[in-house]
């Protein structure tokens, strides 16, 4: 634990800094050394009432001081002893199982564990959206405990994932470019999708194609959002 500077001081933490001041003079005035030469108390005293007034007469050192005192006071009440039940597990998983659904094992080695490996089954339903938890009970000695399951999409070479939506390149000819029309892609559910492309296009612009991005938590899906890349025609002739 921490020392209690208030408390030495005989002061709370809502005490200004001009009260800090003053009651460290009013008792470093009471215990010097100088006044006690025979007291070896004296001396501890002084020095916690130096540390004390060293600590909250700082701004910086006070903020620090208050949150390390009140990190150690938390570990204190902290139930000791207590078999701890739950464990936390990210879990990586493509893109289209989001979309179709998934059976996971979840294997649990618990040293702590006298029955050995855990093993539990996991089914993900079709539109579960990334980031979703679950969770999946314990059983045995551990029955009341639970191994809490988060959800993340692997990196992916053609999408890439923001929230809900979904970003991907395409790229296009010069002249589909200028011209305008359709192109057809592979969707991240696995189906081809249509991207209307306007005539005149700019290089980097986005085109929006809504409801075709990852599974939302609460139903519907994101967008997917479609960055249009070409190499403009570039001649060069001689001129003489």
């Amino acid at each position: 634990m921490l020392p209690d500077h208030y408390a030495t001081l005989g002061l709370d933490r809502r005490s200004s800094l001009a009260q800090i001041r003053a009651a460290y003079r009013v008792l470093a005035a009471q215990v010097h050394p100088d006044l006690h030469a025979d007291s070896p108390e004296a001396g501890q005293r002084m020095q916690e009432l130096n540390a004390a007034h060293e600590t909250l007469s700082d701004p910086t050192l006070r903020r620090i001081y208050h949150r390390d005192l009140d990190a150690s006071r938390e570990e204190s009440k902290a139930p000791r002893g207590r078999l701890e039940r739950n464990i936390s597990q990210d879990v990586r998983l493509p893109l289209d199982a989001f979309f179709r659904g998934a059976s996971l094992d979840v294997r649990v080695n618990d040293p702590a564990n006298p029955e050995g490996m855990e093993t539990y089954t996991l089914a993900v339903p079709a539109e579960t959206a990334p980031g979703s938890r679950f969770r999946v009970a314990r059983t045995g000695a551990f029955a009341g405990g639970a191994v809490l399951v988060r959800l993340k999409a692997f990196p992916n070479s053609r999408f890439k994932t923001r929230g809900s939506d979904l970003r991907c390149d395409l790229r296009i000819s010069a002249q589909r470019a200028t011209q305008g029309g359709h192109e057809m892609i592979p969707g991240p559910a696995g189906k081809m999708v249509r991207v209307v492309i306007p005539a005149r296009v700019s290089r980097g612009q986005i085109l929006r194609l809504p409801g075709e991005g990852m599974p939302k938590a609460r139903g519907g899906r994101g967008d997917l959002l479609v960055r249009v890349t070409y190499r403009p025609v570039v001649e060069i002739r001689s001129k003489w």
